[in-house]
């Protein structure tokens, strides 16, 4: 076992976990965040739940990923490889964030989102419902991703812009401002769309 249950907070249902052994950056005695029970935090790999960051109802945290600051994972969401959830976040429904992802500052992904490989969800955006956001796209600031929308590759969505329906927004793209993109939309190659 790499950790143990410790001290139950004050107003949760939830246990702050404490390291019983070095592994990744922790070190044994290193004291960490809340998890409802052990089936949140797995006992294997390098995964970690640090500060106050709460994990709890069925949702999971596995293989190498590491959620900190205040961020809330609940549910059936999974945060697992090497992605890293973070700030005040919260990844629920039964959201996936995988990878080297990152979610962090106010950023909420939840439904059946996922966001992969080296895919960022930041600042205040909201990624629902089935969107998928992965390759080394960008989605922040106070954007709304939701519906069947995908945004992938070296695409970026900020401002006040929504993406949503079953549009793509692939390549170099660039959608910001009050842009909305909707319906069976494409947006591709090196195109910007400003609203």
């Amino acid at each position: 076992m790499k950790y143990k249950l410790s001290e139950k907070h004050p107003t949760e249902n939830l246990y702050r976990v404490v390291a019983l052994k070095d592994f990744g950056d922790v070190r044994r005695g290193d004291v960490g965040g809340w998890v409802e029970s052990e089936t949140n935090l797995s006992q294997e790999g390098n995964c970690w739940v640090f500060g106050k960051a709460q994990v709890f109802n069925d949702a999971r945290i596995s293989e190498n990923a590491q959620v900190s600051g205040s961020a809330r994972v609940f549910n059936d969401a999974q945060v697992f490889n090497d992605a890293r959830v973070s700030g005040n976040s919260e990844v629920f429904n039964e959201a996936r964030v995988y990878g080297n992802a990152r979610v962090f500052d106010n950023a909420q992904v939840y439904g059946d989102a996922t966001v992969f490989g080296n895919a960022q969800v930041f600042e205040d955006a909201r990624v629902c419902e089935n969107v998928q956001v992965y390759g080394n796209a960008r989605v922040c600031e106070n954007v709304q991703v939701y519906g069947n929308a995908c945004v992938s590759d070296n695409a970026q969505v900020y401002g006040n812009a929504q993406v949503s329906g079953n549009t793509y927004v692939t390549g170099n793209v660039r959608v910001y401002g009050d842009a909305q993109v909707s319906g069976s939309a494409c947006v591709t190659g090196n195109a910007l769309v400003y609203g």
